[in-house]
């Protein structure tokens, strides 16, 4: 429907729009244009950084934290600390042992030297093995959580005190099972939570290396 001047009748005016409320209904328009393609842009944008996260996630290799792969040459480092006059403990394992530690500190808050090795054994349990130069009961007490011994038994011809945690389940910690026994001035204690086989391996090798 035209006016008298052929100009289209708006239905809502009712007449026909005016200049400027021709040039305000365009401007509406475009401004809702912009906003339109604006969060049109907007989405596309986020979809294109959320792709590319995904895809670095898939490719990136990330190592798994549930295993601990720090391979330590325990034996040469044992070699090259200076202790005069002290055989530091780095007994001869299967190859299928390995560590992830291998430390020494001189003179603790207990007044102790300590020698530190960690081993995980073919299984992928832990025993670590701490020796304790010149070592005193106050010493040997704070290794075990100031636990009593529960036994002892003889591995090799050496006797080792026992302390045995494992009905505590995770309670127990890396203490789970503990072997203590003595070798002129070096306390060696072997604590972990590796099965009866892995234990008797480690202390049978820590005797032989000081029975050299």
């Amino acid at each position: 429907m035209t006016d008298a001047d052929g100009r289209p009748i708006v239905a809502e005016l009712g007449r026909p729009e005016t200049a400027e409320e021709t040039w305000a209904r365009k401007d509406a328009a475009r401004t809702a244009r912009r906003q339109h393609q604006t969060a049109f842009n907007l989405v596309i944008a986020l979809i294109a950084s959320l792709g590319i996260v995904l895809f670095l996630v898939a490719v990136v290799v990330r190592p798994d934290s549930t295993v601990v792969d720090r391979a330590v040459d325990y034996q040469k480092v044992a070699s090259q600390a200076k202790v005069p006059g002290v055989t530091l403990a780095a007994p001869d394992l299967p190859d299928t042992f390995s560590s992830n530690r291998a430390d020494y500190k001189d003179k603790t808050a207990d007044g102790v030297s300590v020698w530190t090795v960690g081993l995980i054994t073919p299984d992928k349990q832990y025993i670590g093995l701490q020796q304790g130069i010149k070592a005193n009961e106050s010493w040997v007490s704070n290794q075990l959580d100031q636990r009593a011994a529960t036994g002892s038994r003889t591995i090799d011809g050496t006797k080792w005190t026992v302390y045995d945690r494992r009905a505590e389940g995770d309670a127990a910690g890396n203490h789970a099972y503990s072997l203590v026994s003595t070798f002129g001035s070096n306390t060696i204690v072997l604590s972990g939570t590796a099965d009866q086989s892995s234990f008797r391996t480690v202390a049978t090798a820590v005797s032989e290396q000081f029975a050299r």
